[in-house]
């Protein structure tokens, strides 16, 4: 049970295969009395949902959300929350036709050596993207909790392959970013890169392959003092929840890896005092100094990797002859899983972020 749960206070756990009757998350430590919006949970699910513009897979799949605990007259008793979407669109057969042959940078071999063969196969099974959508769930409730602190949380697409958006947006209204996102279909916010964007994966769709990308994600009015050393800093339950996002290959706070080719005279974050408050002049540290927030916006930048299943020829072996072969996958895949992925991230910081306000008696009960 512990690979599939997360979180203290506030708990999550997954369950579902992407080609079995569902996917869902249960999860513990909501309080009695919390009003449910379930037009905004089904609305993060959107975000998500496959089938949505030619970046993403053809899969289709309408993803609706379905409480099955938890929740009478529209308000949480006290009782875990269950919630489920069916799995609708689903072809098996091109997945028992390859069934034998390990499919590069996929989960085949090491799940067969986990699990001894009895690991569902079919579109990855447990290792599926498509489990997320459990993610997205626990993600919306958690938000709405902390929407009611007036902490938001905003992530867009900062780069797919080489085409880059580094300008340093200072997000402060997310309602107007959110609109300017959710205009472009691979959910950037310059428009004109955006467009790059779009015909890099549509070049690289047509070549039968897939590209990866960057996603940055902003945090507002988070609280100072929490988190610390050594093993509860903020970075490090941040990074435990986002790595449990298949694809993801790399998280970077602040400056991140470029702090790196930075001297300290760049790199320092001097402190200030702006409106009676201390803040930092910049915030190359990302809101976050040994291990604990500062107050200033927590900021962090993710890595996703290519979708490993492409229409390439690619060589691989055959587990049953134990043989060297070469094949072309055919499947649904995403070329680029980078807009898909945006709600996945800001979901997942906000269930590590409400988890870590409970601990800490910052959010003594959501119904504050």
């Amino acid at each position: 049970m512990g690979d599939n749960t997360l979180g203290n206070k506030f708990k999550i756990t997954s369950f579902g295969e992407s080609h079995g009757e569902v996917v869902g998350i249960v999860i513990d430590g909501i309080p009695a009395g919390l009003e449910i919006n379930m037009e905004f949970i089904q609305s993060e699910l959107e975000k998500r949902r496959p089938g949505q513009s030619n970046a993403t897979t053809s899969r289709r799949e309408p993803d609706h959300a379905k409480i099955l605990s938890g929740l009478f007259n529209n308000k949480t008793t006290g009782a875990p929350i269950a919630l489920v979407i069916e799995n609708k669109d689903v072809d098996s057969s091109k997945y028992e036709k390859f069934k034998n042959l390990l499919r590069p940078s996929q989960v085949d071999y090491s799940a067969l050596k986990k699990y001894g063969g009895f690991a569902d196969y079919r579109g990855s099974g447990r290792f599926s993207g498509r489990i997320t959508a459990g993610f997205v769930m626990a993600g919306a409730i958690a938000k709405l909790v902390l929407k009611k602190h007036d902490i938001e949380i905003f992530a867009y697409t900062r780069s797919i392959g080489a085409v880059i958006d580094d300008e340093n947006y200072h997000i402060h209204d997310i309602d107007k970013y959110l609109t300017l996102r959710e205009k472009s279909p691979v959910r950037a916010i310059n428009s004109t890169i955006a467009k790059k964007m779009e015909e890099l994966i549509e070049k690289v769709k047509d070549q039968k392959d897939s590209i990866g990308g960057t996603i940055k994600c902003v945090v507002n009015n988070f609280p100072e003092g929490i988190g610390g050393p050594v093993f509860n800093s903020i970075e490090s339950k941040l990074s435990e929840g986002i790595f449990s996002i298949p694809a993801v290959r790399g998280v970077e706070f602040g400056a991140g890896f470029k702090a790196a080719g930075m001297r300290g005279s760049e790199h320092n974050d001097p402190w200030i005092v702006k409106n009676g408050k201390i803040q930092t002049a910049k915030n190359d540290s990302g809101g976050i100094i040994g291990g604990i927030s500062t107050g200033m916006p927590i900021e962090f930048k993710v890595a996703i990797k290519p979708t490993p299943t492409i229409g390439k020829s690619q060589k691989t072996v055959n587990i049953k002859k134990m043989e060297n072969v070469e094949v072309e996958f055919t499947g649904r895949h995403d070329p680029c899983i980078v807009p898909r992925a945006i709600v996945v991230v800001e979901a997942m910081c906000a269930v590590v972020l409400l988890d870590q306000l409970l601990i800490e008696g910052i959010i003594p009960s959501v119904l504050k």
